[in-house]
């Protein structure tokens, strides 16, 4: 029996059964959408997810100098650690570990432009706290560099909600504001992100200048905050035990003392999400496949009702020679076609869905659904094994039928 021979007999089948066909490929097609949504969905909520962490900062760490809580060499606990550029500069020499590293100075400081004034979370900080931060400026602008802490440049980069207020629709780069009675130069504004955290307010409304700008207008000595990151995001624990000690020895304090430096390990969030996302898009894939399977019931009882209806011509044909193989393998590409018509029904709905998604605006929330072709490729194996399971079944029970018997029935 050729192919041409196997789909038109496969087509008489299901017309005969119009409201069973139908019921059964909805089942498919159904599942098909259900798995290929999930998985869809569940990717482009892992990617907003991070998307909306990293939004601070990836695999940043934020180490601020506390007191000590354990006696040591002779010393008593509760003493005040204090950390001055001298230890950030030791910190990079000597660690072995470290990536980038800026210090940050903090203070809310008094903003003038013209009429307009406005208290301001304002930052001192080094060149490399914009890419650790996140910190991308605008087109036209730029974040603070080498050069602008070298010379105490009266230099400024404000966040985008920050510039909105202070100058509203006009181009803020260039213009000259006061900061703290003092003339500063606006270099930059921040491109507008997502932040779902923080450790001292939102970027969007933070002023960050030059740390030796901001040391020489306050008079500030002591950072607030070390900001860094490991040579490698795998190596974030060792390099932070790594600062914690050389810091330890130049301010004699124990190295196993926790309380001596708070430390927010950022990186341990991102292993948390990609756990939690694990074991979330597995969750959703045993759901959709279920569904996927339920559809499968569905093929594997039609096909039994076909097996039944055609016993006469089965009959026939064993009668005719052909053999127990080719009526087997016959019912089996039947099942595996109309399973994979389904399948590909199932897989053109999901991408029209996830192609509309995007203009419901709600990218912030969920993120964009994309049928990869992973999770296409998953999809289609999965529809296979279920068609050919489907069909193994009543494909045998065909090809062990008795031609006389058939031929009677």
């Amino acid at each position: 029996m050729t192919i041409g021979t196997s789909l038109r007999q496969l087509g008489r089948d299901l017309a005969s059964q119009k409201l069973r066909t139908f019921l059964t490929t909805f089942g498919i097609v159904w599942g098909t959408v259900a798995v290929s949504l999930l998985l869809a969905f569940g990717q482009g909520f892992h990617r907003q997810l991070l998307k909306n962490s990293a939004g601070m900062g990836q695999g940043i760490v934020i180490v601020w100098p506390s007191q000590t809580s354990i006696p040591f060499e002779g010393l008593g606990k509760g003493r005040r650690i204090l950390v001055d550029e001298d230890d950030v500069d030791m910190v990079r020499r000597r660690a072995r570990l470290l990536g980038e590293i800026s210090s940050e100075y903090q203070r809310t400081l008094k903003l003038q432009l013209g009429t307009k004034t406005l208290s301001v979370d304002t930052s001192g900080v080094l060149a490399p706290y914009g890419e650790m931060r996140n910190m991308i400026p605008k087109a036209g602008g730029r974040f603070i560099n080498p050069l602008d802490e070298t010379l105490k440049r009266r230099v400024a980069f404000l966040g985008d909600e920050l510039a909105t207020n202070l100058f509203g629709s006009v181009d803020p780069v260039g213009q000259v504001v006061r900061l703290h009675g003092s003339p500063f130069t606006v270099i930059g504004v921040l491109q507008p992100k997502i932040q779902d955290s923080d450790y001292s307010g939102r970027d969007k409304d933070k002023l960050v200048v030059p740390a030796a700008t901001f040391r020489a207008l306050t008079g500030q000595r002591f950072v607030d905050n070390v900001i860094f990151t490991a040579r490698d995001v795998g190596l974030t624990e060792p390099a932070t035990d790594e600062f914690r000690a050389i810091l330890a020895d130049k301010h004699r304090f124990d190295p196993g003392d926790k309380e001596a430096l708070g430390v927010w390990d950022t990186s341990e969030t991102f292993v948390f999400l990609d756990t939690f996302m694990l074991a979330f898009k597995l969750f959703l894939g045993v759901v959709g496949s279920l569904t996927l399977v339920v559809g499968g019931i569905g093929v594997s009882n039609i096909m039994n009702v076909v097996v039944e209806e055609r016993t006469r011509e089965i009959g026939i044909k064993m009668a005719l020679g052909a053999r127990p193989r080719a009526i087997l393998l016959q019912f089996l590409a039947e099942t595996i076609v109309m399973t994979a018509a389904g399948g590909a029904l199932g897989l053109a709905i999901s991408h029209g869905i996830c192609s509309i998604f995007p203009a419901l605006g709600l990218e912030d929330y969920v993120g964009i659904p994309r049928v990869s072709l992973l999770v296409a490729a998953l999809t289609a194996t999965l529809l296979g094994v279920i068609g050919l399971l489907a069909g193994l079944f009543p494909a045998r029970a065909a090809a062990r039928l008795d031609p006389v018997v058939a031929m009677k029935a």
